[in-house]
């Protein structure tokens, strides 16, 4: 067993969640403390599992999101929840305490691809039950959005100047030979040229061209993950929401300004709003609803459900306490 996640800790995750591959002098500098301290911090931080930088190619590309809703036969939740983390179109799976058994967040290439999974092969898991899909119009806000708030005003402006990048406008397709560093990225968004040479059996040169082209094409979103048990955020729940066409813009607005924000989606079904919070106690879902109550009248809260375990978020699978167990299922390369 290990203490968790002192304020130091929270602090340098709470970094890499603004500038998930900034050099350690630079984040020493912006953090008062050491190269090799954060370093030695950061090693421990991983090999713990309490948290970790990944990378997956951006929501904002031509892909299509689901969220699916999976009930299970009596006693099956364990053996579909297996087959399902191996699937990396399934990238985050929660088991949820109330409506369905399993809410698995899907992406694909396309539509067609989207129609595969959920009509062909999900209903091919043996002791899946019924399953409902909701299909993300537009995503506001993404969990790699979230942060800790554990940095003051000058340090996050500092590290925001550190992380910034080309903007969506250079965006382009890497080429299929990029990928193999892309899974690389995955299994750890903090990996160097050299690292990426040595794993890929690459001329360190030419990943050193590959992934400058790679970082600056904005393909790819990185993020820092936190173990949500340690975050002293540990509450999870989802709501499922109605707004009026009319409020749209002005409720997700209104919605990303709440901290405990984590996920934001425009949907297609009965209801079309799906969002997820973090909250650092259940009272606290309490208080946030009557908030959005006297905040929001028109918002109609339809369903809500906390999150009992994640068993899978953006590829990598979790442990029963929801540590990082280091393992990550990544996607292939598209066909050509």
């Amino acid at each position: 067993m290990t203490a968790g996640l002192d304020e130091q800790d929270l602090a340098l995750i709470n970094a890499l969640q603004i500038a998930p591959r900034i050099g350690w002098a630079e984040a020493a500098r912006v953090l008062g403390s050491t190269p090799a301290t954060l370093a030695a911090r950061w090693r421990r931080l991983r090999e713990e599992g309490l948290a970790w930088v990944t990378a997956h190619p951006g929501v904002s590309r031509d892909v299509v999101v689901a969220f699916v809703e999976v009930d299970c036969a009596a006693g099956a939740r364990p053996a579909v929840l297996r087959a399902l983390c191996r699937d990396p179109r399934a990238v985050t799976i929660e088991e949820s305490a109330r409506g369905r058994d399993l809410l698995l967040t899907v992406v694909t290439p396309d539509l067609p691809g989207l129609t595969t999974f959920v009509l062909d092969d999900l209903p091919r898991v043996e002791g899946v039950r019924r399953q409902r899909t909701y299909l993300a119009k537009e995503v506001h806000r993404q969990g790699g959005d979230w942060r800790l708030d554990a940095l003051d005003r000058q340090q996050v402006a500092l590290l925001r100047l550190a992380a910034r990048r080309p903007g969506p406008g250079t965006r382009v397709e890497p080429p299929p030979d990029a990928w193999p560093l892309v899974n690389a990225l995955t299994e750890d968004g903090r990996r160097t040229a050299a690292e990426l040479a040595r794993i890929t059996g690459r001329n360190p040169a030419t990943v050193r061209r590959q992934l400058a082209r790679l970082l600056d094409s904005g393909f790819l979103s990185f993020r820092c993950e936190v173990a949500q048990v340690q975050s002293h955020w540990p509450i999870s729940c989802t709501w499922l929401a109605r707004v009026p066409a009319p409020e749209h813009e002005r409720t997700v607005a209104a919605l990303k300004t709440l901290p405990e924000l984590r996920l934001c989606v425009s949907t297609t079904g009965e209801t079309n709003m799906m969002f997820i919070v973090w909250t650092r106690s259940l009272a606290d879902l309490l208080r946030l609803e009557r908030l959005l109550g006297d905040r929001l009248p028109w918002l109609n809260l339809v369903d809500s459900a906390v999150s009992l375990r994640s068993a899978k978020r953006m590829g990598w699978l979790l442990d029963a306490s929801g540590r990082s167990t280091g393992e990550v299922v990544v996607p292939g390369a598209p066909p050509p």
